[in-house]
């Protein structure tokens, strides 16, 4: 089982750049595929980015992709977030998800493909 930990938001004018962590304090996320969502007020939760277990398939949302870079470490059971040329339409609470899989198309875009869940980390970014 992990046990996840968001890390990294806060405030960003639009142009910026910043990045986000997801940490699993259970140190069990080299066999999980991980991925981030978010969520602005009123909105659904919405998918941004996916990592494979392994991290040879990455995928994303249309709105981030080119903006947008999803890495793992497994050595040290992370998943990064970089986040450039942010809009003020990326401003949002940030989750980071995890499953126990190795399949390379679990579902990924899917809020119901994934049963572990971090607290959430919120960024914003002001025009």
């Amino acid at each position: 089982q992990v046990r996840l930990v968001e890390h990294g938001g806060g405030l960003v004018q639009a142009g910026g750049s910043l990045g986000l962590v997801c940490e699993d304090s259970e140190r069990a996320f080299s066999a999980y595929a991980v991925a981030w969502f978010r969520q602005a007020p009123g909105e659904e939760r919405e998918f941004v980015a996916a990592i494979s277990w392994r991290g040879g398939f990455r995928y994303y949302a249309d709105s981030v992709k080119g903006r947008f870079t999803i890495s793992r470490d497994n050595t040290m059971n992370l998943v990064y977030l970089q986040m450039s040329n942010l809009k003020p339409e990326d401003t949002a609470v940030y989750y980071c998800a995890a499953v126990r899989t190795s399949n390379y198309n679990w579902g990924p875009s899917s809020v119901g493909s994934y049963d572990n869940w971090g607290q959430g980390t919120q960024v914003t970014v002001s025009s």
